[in-house]
């Protein structure tokens, strides 16, 4: 009988110990990519909880664990352009939260700092940016827009808590009307760019003609000059022209034509 008693304490010992731990829960633990912030009575920690497993009083103290995990969403929102257009911009935005201030978050914020914070922000600079720029321009120049969208966010968001990591305007999409006079307009610029380089061309050809005109001009005034003053250049013409043949007359004699003497 004793024996069982001594046998039967420990055990008991142990069901207890399993039960108060079942039902008092005293641990807690954050996961990978997490935070923990531990609240007492209402009042939240002064410090971030790391990865791991962490005591607490049970009935006083909780903690709740928040994702500090880069964050991608994929996000369509209505602008409108600097001449007055309207545009779906689809975007993509990376963040994340600070896990040094994930305890500041949750107690000045809350779990929801995403629709709280860091979407009315984001919405805010994308139609200031936007707006800067006429619709076609924009088109030309996406690149110039989203990083200038990015620089905006990430100096607006490290004050609060959030680091913006990435933005990206996947798609601009105007309305069927504008699209189609985009398309008419830049048909017309093409045509007329080639219009201007045929005209280039031809008056380029013409040109050269006139030069090649003048230069012959120049040239034949150049030798009549010269065959004018010296009668041996004459001569010396005759021969380059000469095929041969001396030249015959009716009684049969043929005469030099160049003046030997």
């Amino acid at each position: 009988m004793i024996n069982r008693q001594v046998f039967a304490t420990p055990l008991l010992v142990f069901a207890l110990i399993v039960v108060f731990i079942v039902i008092c829960n005293p641990i807690a633990i954050v996961g990978v990519g997490e935070r923990g912030v531990k609240v007492t009575l209402g009042r939240v920690s002064p410090e971030s909880y790391s990865e791991g497993i962490h005591l607490i009083t049970p009935f006083i103290s909780k903690i709740r664990t928040m994702n500090v995990k880069t964050q991608k969403d994929n996000i369509v929102t209505s602008v409108y352009t600097k001449d007055i257009q309207q545009a779906k911009i689809s975007y993509v935005v990376n963040y994340n939260l600070q896990p040094e201030n994930a305890h500041k978050m949750y107690r000045e914020v809350g779990m929801m700092y995403k629709d709280t914070i860091l979407m009315p922000v984001v919405e805010g600079v994308i139609k200031d940016v936007i707006g800067k720029w006429n619709a076609q321009d924009l088109v030309a120049n996406r690149e110039e827009a989203t990083n200038d969208i990015l620089e905006k966010l990430v100096g607006q968001m490290k004050d609060k808590y959030i680091n913006v990591t990435g933005f990206q305007i996947i798609n601009i999409n105007y309305s069927e009307v504008f699209e189609r006079a985009i398309e008419s307009k830049v048909t017309a610029e093409q045509e007329a760019l080639k219009a201007k380089n045929k005209t280039v061309q031809i008056q380029e050809e013409a040109k050269q003609k006139v030069i090649s005109a003048e230069a012959e001009a120049k040239s034949m005034s150049i030798r009549a000059n010269a065959l004018t003053q010296n009668k041996a250049l004459v001569q010396y013409e005759a021969v380059q022209k000469w095929d041969g043949k001396m030249p015959t007359y009716m009684m049969g004699d043929s005469v030099p034509f160049i003046n030997i003497k």
